[in-house]
């Protein structure tokens, strides 16, 4: 196993910001300090405050009832004729209580944050410890979650910013909000299957799987080819299922 990268003798001890800093600048540095100690507060902290300032912006540029509405017309023409075919006031009902849901999602993004980094990181951890006969525990791949999705957070800043620049509230799509991938630039009267299938092609996406490829490498001390095939093989996998829903819909 030389190609996993782990040394944790030979590194200095990394403070919290060094951590947060080299995940994007040497990843290496980050994951192999893991081994020394699966502290996440940081990254969970910042994962807590860009999605908070992510729906202060939502609701002071656009709120949430145009942001439901974003939803709904550039959801399938199937869900639209659902709403449509309803009478006023059930339309009106049904049209609040979503978008009371929406923001309620929103605002609770830093909880259900946690809930889903809990989930990845199990099924991980049983895809390389039973799979390819790694030794990583669960607070060690729920750290390496934690650090590798950082990139993902650069979505919500972007976003922070387009609002407050003065993007206009009926372009506002909370589903994709930024145009960090292909789904982004298509146009709306696409197959919905196809939007997802672009949606799914993201470069913070791509990021991301490239440091979960190392981190989880690095902490389960498995070879770095067998563990990008089975990080990529679980992004394949809920793309097509993602893709799978869309083309049903």
């Amino acid at each position: 196993m030389s190609d996993t990268a782990a040394n944790p003798e030979t590194s200095t001890p990394l403070s919290e910001v060094e951590r947060v800093v080299d995940t994007f600048v040497a990843p290496s540095k980050t994951f192999n300090d893991i081994l020394r100690s699966s502290s996440w507060w940081l990254p969970w902290l910042l994962g807590a405050l860009v999605p908070l300032g992510f729906s202060v912006a939502i609701q002071q540029k656009v709120g949430w009832d145009k942001t439901y509405s974003n939803i709904l017309r550039q959801s399938s023409q199937t869900q639209q004729d659902r709403i449509a075919q309803l009478p006023p006031d059930q339309q009106a009902r049904q049209k609040a209580i979503a978008a009371s849901f929406t923001k309620y999602v929103v605002w609770a993004s830093p909880v259900l944050g946690l809930l889903f980094a809990a989930i990845a990181a199990g099924v991980l951890l049983m895809t390389l410890n039973f799979g390819l006969g790694g030794r990583a525990t669960f607070g060690q791949m729920f750290a390496v979650w934690m650090y590798a999705t950082l990139p993902w957070l650069i979505s919500g800043i972007l976003g922070i910013v387009v609002l407050f620049a003065g993007l206009d509230a009926d372009a506002f799509n909370l589903k994709n909000p930024v145009g960090t991938n292909i789904g982004y630039y298509l146009p709306a009267d696409l197959p919905q299957w196809l939007i997802a299938f672009g949606t799914s092609l993201d470069i913070l996406t791509i990021w991301v799987l490239v440091l979960l490829t190392i981190g989880c490498a690095i902490v389960a001390r498995t070879k770095l080819a067998s563990t990008a095939i089975a990080v990529v093989g679980w992004w394949v996998l809920i793309t097509l299922v993602k893709v799978g829903v869309a083309a049903i819909s």
